[in-house]
């Protein structure tokens, strides 16, 4: 069964324009008038984390006001997404967000805030898949190796991810459910390189902003990549769907988002300035190499994309039957 985020529908809601962008219109008198709030919803290491820093660093430079980036970890982010649903709409606070917080998390728990009505999307901005990586002495050195290990000894392997509800979570639930085995899901708040690495845990699912520096260093053991297509950054990485699991797909998208109610000029402003860091062809190259691709929106079609995603990833929760205790 195929249950996918599938980049060419998220291409094709986003709206991709080429790089030619319209002079933005001035924002709200003032804006920004002092420091903007960027929140993450995962420690500092982490993929959400790592790319938020980057446009940080470039909106600081567009806007004349320091971007300070506050990460406040938990629930898959939702725990950082409600912070900004709650803050006052004027600009100030932005959210760099995933879609787990966004469209997996409220299938798998009541959540204080709505994303499609307490948030104001702003447009998606990045796409990637996921690693599947290992402790380099774990003895199974393949995908087929681990799934034969966990028929044989149910129960005797757990994997890692950034938390419950995000994307890696879901993978990894998916596979266990497609190969008919069981592993324990380890939820960590965000990257859980360490862990893997020292052995503490023998698997690890997670972005590849995250791990890809570690794969490449030979400090961890990469056993798949879950996107449709190998990424070319890891070339040599088999994707799950071509080891036995066709039409597997799993990948991340992070955007921007506002309070509800953040006034339309901001919304415009921040959308435009995205797009002129995600036309440059250094910060292009530099998503590259950290495994992403860029991936403009407007705001309309990031709500068309989170509103199309949480029923469908419903269904998927409830298929594998995926609880939050997992």
């Amino acid at each position: 069964m195929h249950h996918a985020w599938s980049r060419r529908a998220l291409l094709g809601a986003a709206g991709v324009v080429g790089t030619g962008l319209a002079a933005p219109s001035l924002a709200q008198a003032g804006w920004p008038s002092r420091p903007v709030r960027l929140v993450v919803g995962f420690t500092p290491g982490s993929a959400t984390d790592i790319t938020g820093r980057i446009f940080a660093q470039r909106f600081a430079e567009l806007w004349g006001q320091p971007v300070v980036v506050e990460n406040i970890p938990g629930n898959g982010g939702a725990i950082g997404a409600d912070r900004v649903a709650k803050a006052a709409p004027d600009g100030h606070t932005l959210l760099f967000g995933a879609n787990g917080a966004l469209t997996i998390v409220p299938s798998l728990q009541t959540l204080p805030f709505d994303p499609r009505k307490d948030l104001a999307a702003i447009g998606l901005v990045l796409t990637m898949g996921s690693l599947i990586f290992t402790n380099l002495d774990l003895p199974q050195k393949t995908l087929p190796e681990i799934i034969a290990r966990a028929k044989a000894e149910p129960g005797s392997l757990v994997y890692g991810t950034p938390g419950v509800g995000t994307p890696q979570h879901i993978a990894g639930e998916m596979l266990c459910h497609q190969a008919g085995i069981r592993m324990e899901h380890i939820p960590y708040r965000g990257a859980n390189l360490a862990d893997v690495l020292n052995g503490v845990v023998p698997i690890g699912i997670q972005n590849t902003g995250a791990a890809m520096a570690m794969v490449r260093d030979g400090k961890l053991r990469c056993v798949a990549i879950t996107s449709l297509q190998r990424s070319p950054t890891v070339p040599d990485v088999p994707t799950v769907a071509e080891q036995g699991f066709p039409g597997f797909e799993a990948i991340s998208w992070f955007g921007l988002m506002g309070p509800a109610g953040t006034p339309p000029a901001v919304i415009e402003r921040v959308n435009a300035d995205a797009r002129r860091v995600l036309a440059d062809a250094e910060m292009q190259a530099r998503f590259a190499q950290l495994g992403l691709d860029v991936l403009p929106g407007t705001p309309e079609a990031m709500r068309e994309v989170i509103a199309r995603d949480i029923p469908k990833w419903a269904k998927v929760i409830a298929e594998a039957g995926i609880a939050t205790s997992r």
